[in-house]
């Protein structure tokens, strides 16, 4: 008899149900999916395809283009070329909703320079006490050529294998049109991107900003076309550790177009005093903070480089004007815990939004977990293992039960500072 009357209601208040699904998608983005460094619109073209990985790669310490093509991917960007002249198309289509996957996804991707999976140590790569200390004062550092032409190559055919086989854990995301796609903690369900953490350079060069000697990785987020950007903002989604036991990271994939796209940072920000821990939305043009909104630093990344943050930098990202990306912006970025980290029990909080697995740390525990993967020194094959075999992963119980304190003013003040957040400028 309720089943009954619950259809009725549906089937006379479908319009309202109808504007409700959209809020909801939206709303379960921020509870699964959501970063608050990075950010709606309507797909029309083909999505990215494993094939579809052309562009730009580095080699060495310059930038030269590098014809990674096919014959479908010229098809497919001389039909946009052509198209764009009569009306402006997106690059990427929004999955449909069954094509879908759970579970682990392995692309069998060959890791570069001969390396082998799971037995050869991280790669190094050497920065300098320069841009430590522009890290350190500047609040971010722009660290070019990390990443070389293979290395590049292959995170843009991770990045196609899961855009072509997109993880449910995207789907609200993905359904909110905040990004064309967006997925946290990839490294739990793609392979490819665990690989890339265990053996690229990623872990030495944060060890280095960091002054640390160890570094895990708290949560990660594999961005794609962010719609409309992000407004002025402080990072807090960054798993359960403090502000200064994180440093926050991203590795591009493709150049940063000449009109929006390139990450602009209040420089100094980190020290700031007047923004609650609890905000997400900065409002720049009060007075406590007008010494550091005279002072902005924009970076034009290119393939290959990283980005490294203090996550109380106050940051914008500013997308297209019409929410249409006709190139792609591929990302992968998140935050990293620094040696002698603990875990800090944020349920109640939106902090909680990016620790969502069942890995059993209680508040004040040492940060060491398989789902908080080791990378540096070296990775820890235990650790890979109990990813491998599923253990590692969101847990529906824990996310009913950490998602539970949301209720209250703090986290619905941070709710709403989130939705300030978006938006093209």
């Amino acid at each position: 008899q309720n089943l009954t009357s619950s259809h009725q209601v549906v089937c006379t208040k479908t319009s309202f149900n109808i504007k409700m699904v959209k809020v909801c998608a939206t709303a379960l983005f921020v509870l699964c999916t959501v970063s608050t460094t990075d950010a709606f619109t309507q797909p029309t073209a083909p999505r990215l395809s494993s094939q579809q990985t052309s562009g730009k790669h580095v080699t060495g310490h310059c930038v030269t283009p590098v014809k990674l093509s096919t014959k479908s991917m010229d098809a497919v960007t001389e039909s946009v070329t052509v198209n764009e002249q009569d009306e402006k198309r997106k690059i990427l289509n929004e999955p449909n909703l069954w094509e879908y996957n759970f579970g682990l996804q392995d692309p069998g991707l060959t890791l570069p320079h001969g390396i082998v999976k799971d037995v050869s140590p991280p790669e190094k790569f050497e920065i300098t006490e320069e841009q430590i200390r522009t890290l350190e004062e500047d609040g971010v550092v722009h660290i070019k050529n990390v990443y070389d032409a293979e290395w590049v190559d292959y995170l843009r055919k991770a990045t196609a294998h899961q855009v072509d086989n997109p993880h449910f854990w995207a789907f609200a995301g993905t359904a909110s049109k905040l990004y064309d796609y967006i997925q946290r903690n990839v490294w739990q369900t793609n392979r490819a991107f665990a690989s890339f953490y265990y053996h690229s350079a990623l872990g030495h060069v944060l060890s280095q900003c960091g002054r640390t000697d160890e570094i895990r990785i708290s949560t990660d987020l594999l961005m794609v076309n962010p719609n409309k950007g992000f407004k002025w903002h402080q990072d807090n989604q960054n798993g359960p550790i403090e502000w200064e036991e994180g440093i926050r990271f991203w590795i591009t994939m493709d150049e940063t177009p000449k009109e929006y796209g390139a990450p602009v940072y209040l420089k100094g920000s980190h020290r700031n005093t007047a923004v609650d821990d609890q905000a997400v939305f900065v409002d720049i043009e009060q007075h406590e903070l007008m010494e550091y909104n005279q002072q902005r630093l924009e970076f034009r990344t290119q393939p290959g480089d990283m980005l490294i943050w203090h996550p109380r930098c106050i940051h914008k990202v500013d997308g297209p004007e019409d929410g249409i990306w006709t190139s792609y912006r591929r990302v992968l970025g998140g935050t990293a815990a620094k040696g002698g980290s603990f875990y800090h029990d944020k349920t109640g909080t939106g902090g909680v939004l990016s620790d969502l697995g069942r890995h059993g740390l209680r508040d004040g525990d040492k940060l060491q977990s398989p789902f908080f993967p080791i990378v540096y020194p070296q990775f820890d094959k235990k650790e890979a293992r109990a990813r491998d075999d599923g253990t590692v992963g969101r847990s529906p119980r824990d996310i009913v039960g950490k998602l539970g304190g949301l209720a209250g003013k703090a986290s619905g003040d941070k709710f709403f500072s989130f939705f300030k957040v978006l938006g093209s400028r």
